[in-house]
């Protein structure tokens, strides 16, 4: 029988943890033992895990010891210190932190694009931004195919993506303003960026600001898709750019995404190709108003894509819809699948 693995859970109480475990009760990947580890404030609370209530355990260095993966989503601080930690007690870590994403070290990995990158590991594994994920698992497909010249995206990203905080201002908003309070006495504090100067309200708006703003008037989620895209396709000649907008849905992102191709395919084509990729969910009927949607999404792990058409100017280009739960995929399902994978290529330490 297959000996299994000891696995750490780092933020076990927030939004992306608990999906994290959730995951890790429906995987394939062998588990001998569980730990959850989270702040000193969430020490002693519970959590059941295959019928089993587990402790939550105070995150310190050596709650890594005897373990053999480590799948990190507590902030890019805690994955800063604690990560090395891990590695270095033998543990290999699955960050899912924008902390280690463009470090030239560490891998950044969507197991259906670009498992290869898993034999490059010294120990730390980083998950890519959400967004960028399904677009990569949308795409790559296609760049195998025909190769990709240019992508262009514009994002609309659910509340989720920014906390369970930012959940809780969309719904005390919307309450709000339906019971009669006009948008100036709504008093929003998180969004579009905690961290920024100003908030504004989310709740029946759309915010074309994700994270703070960086060079050239692009926010730092728009650098984050244009340079983790370059990172994982292994080809900074293709052209990207990215618009992103947070909007009033509370888990599933969707993309509208434009590319343009070396070779020319046909929207048929592409439809064949992706009804047969792995983890992508062909949905495209036009005249039965088949297309993906965010709210469908929710609570799946595969890449929904649809409105797959032909651009009228270009004739390598190509526009398409993206959807994907952005805490599963986008998260929680992306490291937990980095984790399988690296079991079945032999790239995690034989435990003892």
């Amino acid at each position: 029988m297959e000996k299994g693995y000891r696995i750490a859970v780092v933020g076990a109480t927030g939004a992306v943890g608990t999906k994290m475990i959730e995951m890790l009760e429906e995987t394939t990947l062998p588990i001998e033992s569980i730990k959850l580890l989270a702040s000193k404030r969430s020490a002693g609370k519970t959590r059941v895990f295959n019928g089993v209530t587990l402790t939550i355990e105070e995150l310190v260095p050596d709650s890594f010891n005897d373990v053999d993966i480590a799948l990190f989503s507590a902030g890019g601080g805690i994955s800063k210190i604690y990560a090395p930690e891990a590695v270095k007690r033998g543990a290999v870590v699955v960050d899912n932190t924008s902390y280690f994403r463009m470090d030239k070290e560490v891998p950044l990995v969507v197991p259906e694009v670009n498992p290869a990158a898993l034999k490059r590991h010294k120990g730390i594994i980083a998950n890519p931004n959400c967004s960028t994920i399904q677009m990569m698992v949308a795409l790559e497909p296609i760049r195998k195919e025909a190769g990709l010249n240019r992508i262009i995206v514009s994002t609309y990203q659910a509340v989720s993506g920014a906390g369970a905080k930012a959940v809780e201002e969309l719904k005390r908003e919307a309450k709000e303003f339906l019971a009669g309070k006009s948008k100036d006495e709504l008093d929003p504090q998180i969004l579009p960026a905690g961290s920024d100067k100003k908030h504004y309200p989310i709740a029946f708006n759309a915010l074309p600001q994700i994270d703070v703003f960086a060079e050239d008037d692009y926010t730092y989620e728009e650098w984050k898709m244009i340079n983790e895209t370059h990172k994982i396709m292994e080809d900074d000649t293709i052209k990207v750019a990215a618009t992103c907008v947070r909007i009033p849905v509370v888990s599933g992102h969707s993309e509208s995404v434009y590319i343009e191709t070396k070779k020319e395919m046909s929207p048929q084509a592409v439809k064949d190709l992706l009804a047969k990729s792995p983890g992508v969910t062909l949905e495209d009927d036009p005249s039965q108003q088949i297309y993906p949607q965010a709210l469908n999404s929710v609570d799946k792990k595969d890449t929904f894509v649809g409105r797959i058409r032909r651009d009228l100017d270009v004739k390598t280009g190509l526009h398409m819809w993206v959807v994907s739960d952005n805490l599963l995929k986008g998260a929680a399902w992306n490291s937990v699948q980095i984790a399988e994978t690296l079991h079945e290529m032999d790239l995690v330490r034989v435990p003892k």
